[in-house]
C-alpha cells in the first residue's frame, strides 16, 4: 500500500475514533435519549388538513371515467375506463366577479411596478368585450358595461378569463395564503391549482358512479318541473331555469359532495391539454395530459348557452387556452396531503 492509501486509511480510523467519543459524551445517538436507535427528528409539529375557506373534501375513491350515456355527436373520445383519483380539494361555486377583484386589486397594489399595468390589464384583468363579440348581432353591451364592475354581480362567476390568467390566479393565490401562514409560524399548504380533467368528472359525479349528470339520472327537471341548472333548454329558450345569462351562484342545488353549478351557468377550465386521444394514453391514477405545445385545453360542464348534452358529466369539450368566452370561468382544486381519516369528508 503507497503512503497515499495508508494515510487515507489513518484518517478513517481517526474519525471513527472521535465519533464513538463524542456519542459517549452525548452529543451523537445513544446520549440524546433514543437508546442509539433511529427515531426520527424530535420535536417536529404535527399536520392537520385544515379545509380551505370556501373549498369543499373530495374523497379519494375509484369511478367509471366516460360517457354516461349515448355519445351524441359520435366523437369516440371518451369511452368509459376505471380510474382512482386521490383525496383533494374543490372551490364549492366558481369563482365569482367580487373574489377576482380581490386578486386584480392586489395585482395593481403589489405587483403593478414589476409586472406592469399593461400586463395586468391585458393578460389577466376580465375580458368584458367578449359580452360583444362572441355573439353576432346581440345587444351585449349592458352586459359588457355593467357585468365584472357592478355589485349587482358580484356573486356571478368571473367569465373573460383565460387559461393563463387562471393558472396566474392559482399561484396568487397559493402565495397570498402561503405569507399569512408563514407570518402565523405555520407550515404552508399545498397551491391551489386547476383540476384535473379526471377530478372534475369524479367531483361532478358526487360520488354517483356513471352519473349522467351530477344530481344523477335522467332528467335536467325536479319533480315539480324545476330545472336543475342554468343551461340553454330549447331553441332560443334560455329563460326556463330562472336566468337569461348566468346565475347567481348557489342558485341551484349542490350535488352529493356540497358543490354547486357543476353543470351549467360557466364552462370551467381543466388543467389538462385537449386531445381526442387521451384517454388510452393517460395512467389510471389521478390521470392529467400534460402537453405544453398543445394550445388546445380542456372545458368541463356546459354553460348558460349549451344544450343539455354539454351538461353531462362525460361530455368532453375545449377551448384555445389564450381564448376568452362569456360562458367560461373556473374554479381551484388543492390537493389533499396524506391518507384521509374520513372524519374530514
Amino acid at each position: 500500500m503507497n503512503n497515499k492509501g495508508v494515510l487515507k486509511k489513518l484518517t478513517l480510523s481517526i474519525l471513527f475514533i472521535a465519533t464513538l467519543f463524542l456519542e459517549g459524551c452525548g452529543l451523537f445517538g445513544g446520549g440524546a435519549g433514543d437508546g442509539g436507535n433511529l427515531v426520527g427528528v424530535p420535536g417536529r409539529e404535527g399536520w392537520y388538513m385544515a379545509t380551505p375557506y370556501g373549498m369543499r373534501s373530495v374523497p379519494a375513491g375509484t369511478f367509471h371515467m366516460g360517457q354516461a350515456d349515448e355519445d351524441v355527436a359520435a366523437s369516440q373520445i371518451n369511452f368509459n375506463r376505471q380510474v382512482t383519483i386521490g383525496g383533494f380539494y374543490m372551490d364549492e361555486t366558481e369563482i365569482t366577479n367580487n373574489e377576482y377583484r380581490q386578486f386584480i386589486q392586489r395585482m395593481m397594489e403589489d405587483s403593478a411596478s414589476t409586472l406592469g399595468r399593461d400586463y395586468i390589464m391585458k393578460e389577466i384583468y376580465p375580458d368584458t368585450t367578449v359580452w360583444m363579440k362572441d355573439f353576432t348581432n346581440h345587444m351585449g353591451d349592458p352586459m359588457q358595461e355593467y357585468y365584472y364592475m357592478h355589485p349587482a354581480f358580484d356573486d356571478y362567476p368571473v367569465v373573460g378569463v383565460d387559461w393563463e390568467a387562471a393558472k396566474v390566479f392559482s399561484q396568487w393565490r397559493t402565495d397570498y395564503l402561503n405569507s399569512y401562514r408563514e407570518s402565523m409560524g405555520e407550515f404552508p399548504m399545498p397551491a391551489f391549482r386547476l383540476p384535473s380533467e379526471a377530478e372534475w368528472e369524479y367531483a361532478a359525479r358526487g360520488g354517483r358512479d356513471m352519473a349522467k349528470y351530477p344530481w344523477g339520472n335522467p332528467y335536467i327537471r325536479n319533480a315539480k318541473g324545476c330545472m336543475l341548472a342554468n343551461f340553454k333548454p330549447g331553441r332560443g329558450n334560455y329563460y326556463d331555469d330562472g336566468n337569461a345569462y348566468t346565475a347567481e351562484v348557489m342558485s341551484y342545488f349542490p350535488n352529493d359532495f356540497g358543490l354547486f353549478d357543476m353543470s351549467g351557468n360557466v364552462s370551467e377550465w381543466c388543467e389538462d391539454a385537449f386531445n381526442p386521444a387521451s384517454v388510452p394514453l393517460v395512467w389510471d391514477l389521478n390521470p392529467t395530459f400534460f402537453d405544453e405545445t398543445e394550445p388546445r385545453k380542456v372545458i368541463r360542464g356546459g354553460s348558460w348557452k349549451d344544450i343539455a348534452y354539454y351538461l353531462e358529466t362525460g361530455t368532453r369539450a375545449y377551448e384555445h387556452k389564450d381564448s376568452t368566452r362569456a360562458y367560461i370561468g373556473f374554479r381551484c382544486a388543492m390537493t389533499y396531503l396524506g391518507r384521509s381519516s374520513g372524519a374530514e369528508f
